[in-house]
């Protein structure tokens, strides 16, 4: 193996390491109960629905019947076990194959539901997520032995070939049509560098509507979150596109659910025949099952006999599903998915001369190759100067996507949107001066707007001397006195009800404390990560941070603060401590650029 793949690999194992054995501290010792409220488990379900599937698998269609407000993990594609609260041995493995509200579908490695299923209270447990590990280090052995001229050039060993193009759009601003011109231009690689309130979306929409009218018969879209395949596939079967989103539409409006494979496949006119195949089966077997347990020669022939039978038909029906799943993709523009479910089983030996990962800045790079090794060329977009991955081992090696590689190495094709349409310019500017060259330009149609006429676009509150002391709670930081003034001057302001407002804080422990403080207002709380790609029109960030020393953890990832402040439109305020903050020139510079505009204030002023 190349040392390039190999050392990804031994990157790939220890956070594989890493992440199972987290996941296993959750779960060791935890009953169902504790399971549900960690997020791994629905407990009790009921059962809807049973019918046989491909491959003698039987799809069973479940409901969540109490518990519903609690938040969880399971997601499309997700490895889970039916289990029942009478036996710790009462288990069965299975796969999520559709999740929406309170129901959900699942696929058994069996024919029939276990004699058990009818005994207890029935729940569904989440497992280690070992198939995404197993795809991602498939998808770097295939690149280590592959000859493409693509993996060459995202290696470092090959030069990108790009060919001018002319193209023109009104309705896109001057750094937008150049991303477009490099993407219909790009050989290999193209790299869209869309900073917050840039439009990289609108961008990358009318690049593919551009490549489909020029000729490109089918187009792979991919990004690391189910919420971002989502959004694109929205916006490009808005603009008229033939969009299959595979795998399953986390934001379940009726419209996206009609992109799905599921959906699509059901309104074709030759899954009547399936249908009634299908039932015909389900017959057969249930006629099977009546014989049950004590029976002679006779008997077991004859239910060996109607299993046969319904085998033979699912063989069809598996026929026949095959058929129409590869008539409907063979028709869609374009396709969209998850950076794993690029392997999905209905297109996962398809080839396309284009793909577009969003969001790439995100994306795990062993995780990125997957849908790689499908393309001829290929677009990156996103921001490496915003949150990278999220990464459970104590390495850093997996934190430096494909994305900063590639900018590193082929600056030539990265394009940077540079007119922003989100935050008035004030707003804008610290992040502009440190993250982007000082290259970004506010929209005129946002550049000056404001809450208010007299409001000042940004403050920085600053707590010194005032004994706002942090708090250490068990692993993370908080600040009781800070979060107090804070919510205060939330409600002193008084926000009218249309005005949308927010709070962000670096550590959970504050997250949660605001969230207490705040649970009578219409306030948005949540981490830094929890807001990555949202905005609103007020935004206030909790620095938290106060001590002797000097000591800022959790702040010193400058991204994160890029991330922070540039959530707001009209407003943003920042509430911290100068004298531990300072003793860092990045928040030194952040108070003085502050202070320039006037919006410097002290706690002792309220």
């Amino acid at each position: 193996m190349t040392d390039y793949f190999k050392r990804l690999t031994e990157l790939l194992e220890k956070e594989r390491q890493a992440d199972e054995a987290s996941f296993n501290q959750l779960t060791k010792g935890a009953g169902a109960a504790q399971r549900r409220e960690a997020g791994l488990a629905w407990y009790p379900i009921a059962i809807r629905n049973t019918e046989p599937t491909r491959g003698d698998y039987l799809s069973v269609e479940v409901e969540r019947t109490t518990h519903k407000d609690l938040s969880h993990q399971i997601r499309f594609g997700s490895s889970v076990a039916l289990f029942s609260n009478h036996d710790v041995n009462d288990r069965v493995n299975a796969t999520v194959t559709y999740i929406g509200g309170d129901r959900m579908r699942i696929t058994l490695r069996t024919e029939e539901l276990p004699d058990w299923a009818d005994q207890g209270k029935l729940g569904i447990d989440l497992l280690f997520d070992a198939y995404s590990y197993d795809e991602m280090r498939d998808a770097l052995k295939e690149a280590d032995r592959s000859d493409s001229r693509l993996i060459q050039v995202l290696t470092g060993n090959a030069s990108t070939n790009n060919t001018p193009v002319v193209y023109h759009d009104d309705k896109l601003n001057a750094s937008q049509q150049a991303a477009v011109q490099s993407i219909l231009g790009a050989q290999d690689l193209a790299i869209v560098h869309g900073p917050p309130g840039t439009g990289k979306t609108t961008t990358l929409v009318s690049a593919i509507k551009a490549l489909i009218t020029q000729g490109e018969k089918q187009i792979l879209v991919v990004a690391p979150s189910n919420t971002a395949v989502d959004l694109l596939s929205e916006k490009l079967a808005e603009i008229g596109l033939d969009v299959l989103r595979i795998g399953n539409a986390v934001r379940v409006s009726e419209r996206l659910q009609q992109l799905t494979l599921d959906s699509r496949m059901a309104t074709h006119a030759q899954m009547k025949d399936a249908k009634k195949l299908r039932k015909q089966a389900a017959e057969f077997k249930n006629m099977a099952h009546k014989y049950k347990r004590s029976f002679g020669k006779a008997e077991r022939e004859q239910r060996k006999a109607l299993f046969d039978e319904a085998h033979r038909i699912m063989r069809d029906v598996t026929k026949i599903e095959e058929f129409v799943s590869d008539d409907v993709i063979d028709r869609a523009q374009v396709i969209t998915a998850t950076l794993v479910g690029a392997d999905h089983h209905s297109i996962k030996n398809r080839k396309y001369n284009t793909v577009i990962m969003d969001e790439a800045g995100q994306a795990l790079e062993p995780a990125a190759w997957i849908p790689i090794l499908k393309a001829t060329r290929l677009v990156l977009a996103g921001d490496h100067l915003q949150l990278p991955p999220t990464v459970k081992s104590q390495q850093s090696g997996l934190k430096t996507t494909l994305l900063e590689k590639a900018v590193a190495l082929h600056p030539q094709v990265v394009t940077m949107l540079d007119e922003q349409y989100r935050m008035n310019e004030q707003i804008m500017g610290f992040p502009s001066l440190k993250f982007y060259e000082d290259r970004l330009a506010a929209s005129p149609s946002v550049s000056n707007r404001l809450l208010r006429a007299d409001d000042k676009p940004i403050t920085f509150v600053d707590t010194a001397g005032a004994g706002y002391e942090e708090q250490l709670a068990g692993n993370s930081v908080t600040n009781p006195e800070e979060a107090a003034f804070l919510v205060k001057h939330i409600d002193q302001t008084n926000y009218s009800s249309t005005t949308s407002v927010a709070i962000i804080a670096p550590y959970k422990e504050q997250v949660n404390l605001l969230k207490e403080l705040t649970k009578e207002m219409t306030v948005e709380v949540n981490t830094v990560d929890g807001f990555q790609g949202q905005e609103r029109d007020v935004v206030y960030i909790s620095l938290t941070r106060s001590n002797g020393s000097g000591t800022i953890g959790f702040l010193s990832d400058y991204r994160r603060m890029n991330v922070a402040m540039t959530r707001a439109r009209m407003k943003l305020v920042l509430i911290g401590d100068s004298a531990t903050l300072s003793q860092t020139p990045f928040y030194a510079d952040m108070i003085n650029y502050i202070e320039q505009l006037g919006g410097y204030e002290s706690v002792w002023e309220y």
